[in-house]
């Protein structure tokens, strides 16, 4: 390689809808040193986050897959890496993986998997658990180096494997865009929300993980006895229309509100009073610190790299997964005392500024991309230096 061109990634992650994961590249993309590295994305879907990357002048390709080892488009994936001169090629996420590893391993391209929250999550039949552990390992056996959001998911890991390598690189966000000074551009009026109404923000894809039903559930619980409180409810998937059937039969549409995929994330956080996450497993949740860089108390469950990412009694509330009762409980704790919600926010507000900003993520990750492409340098026969 000449030491005048600049070291090629390829982002590759297996949707282009925006979730954690989306949310992740285009910041990273965003913020590396364009003076040492060239980014490309790879989506095998196309969505919001390619259209992003468009704008940003960012190269993006779709090669359309819903499904993992997917042979039909190997040979597609492989032609593109040739054809962009990719030195190093980060994949995000275990669908992804299945589709690039053949490829890479069959041209040599070294790879960097970042983990953004195991594929074998609690809840799953012993079978399919047991299947993705092994997908899992083989993945993270045939990668150069792994990257874990989490010191939770490092563990996990290692209890899973036996074995298992990885840099804990925690997420970050944006604190130019993300910060308590953000407009929410009249957006809470236009939600029909007063300024005595207390606002629970619930900003994410609805899918199990995210266990949108429970969050309805405590909800409907708590609005009985705090009849300020609103429900602001933004996203889609698969879950959305269990969502608004549930909304009917607890008779609480007058308090909740439902919006689909926002591309304005920091004016919606500034419009609600307490950001909520009720996962059932998470990485590091790119949501969580968004919400606490605008200045927002956080309620979130205590599970994986959730409960690294801010300090319970401090800048938020813990709750244990899947326990409406308590989920119910800390919303009504939040509704009924205001100088504890701002006790929250300013705290987590400092939590944000000290650890999650992007500028510190992205050197990290640019620091295992130079380690990674030096190895793979010195590794090369000298003919093919």
């Amino acid at each position: 390689m000449s030491c005048n061109r600049r070291i090629k990634v390829l982002e590759t992650i297996h949707q282009g809808k925006v979730g954690g994961g989306e949310r992740h590249i285009l910041d990273l993309v965003a913020h590396l040193d364009t003076s040492r590295f060239a980014p490309v994305v790879l989506s095998f879907t196309d969505g919001p986050m390619v259209d992003a990357l468009k704008q940003m002048n960012i190269p993006v390709h779709v090669i359309h897959s819903t499904k993992a080892f997917d042979f039909r488009i190997w040979k597609a994936v492989k032609t593109l890496i040739l054809e962009e001169e990719i030195d190093i090629v980060h994949v995000h996420g275990t669908r992804a993986n299945t589709n690039i590893l053949p490829a890479t391993r069959a041209l040599g391209i070294p790879v960097i998997y970042t983990v953004h929250g195991w594929s074998f999550h609690e809840g799953l039949s012993y079978p399919v658990r047991k299947a993705r552990i092994l997908i899992e390992k083989w993945i993270t056996r045939n990668t150069g180096m792994n990257i874990t959001v989490s010191a939770a998911n490092r563990q996990t890991g290692l209890r899973a494997f036996g074995r298992f390598k990885s840099h804990v690189i925690r997420n970050g966000v944006n604190l130019q865009r993300f910060h308590p000074g953000v407009s929410d551009n009249g957006l809470r009026a236009q939600y029909g929300f007063t300024e005595e109404d207390i606002v629970i923000g619930f900003i994410v894809r609805m899918t199990h993980q995210k266990d949108p039903l429970g969050m309805i559930r405590a909800f409907a619980a708590a609005h009985q006895l705090h009849p300020q409180l609103k429900l602001l409810m933004i996203g889609e998937g698969p879950l959305k229309s269990a969502a608004v059937q549930l909304i009917r039969e607890l008779g609480i549409a007058g308090a909740v509100v439902l919006d689909g995929f926002r591309s304005d994330v920091p004016g919606v956080l500034q419009a609600i009073d307490i950001y909520c996450l009720p996962s059932l497993w998470e990485g590091y949740p790119i949501g969580v610190l968004e919400a606490m860089a605008v200045g927002k108390p956080v309620i979130a469950s205590d599970v994986d790299g959730t409960r690294e990412a801010f300090d319970h009694e401090v800048s938020g509330l813990l709750v244990p997964p899947k326990n409406t009762p308590a989920l119910c409980a800390a919303i009504c704790r939040l509704a009924a005392d205001e100088p504890l919600r701002k006790r929250f926010a300013a705290a987590a507000l400092e939590r944000a500024r000290a650890d999650h900003g992007i500028t510190t993520m992205t050197r990290k990750v640019e620091e295992v991309y130079n380690k990674m492409f030096v190895q793979h340098e010195i590794a090369k026969p000298a003919s093919a230096q």
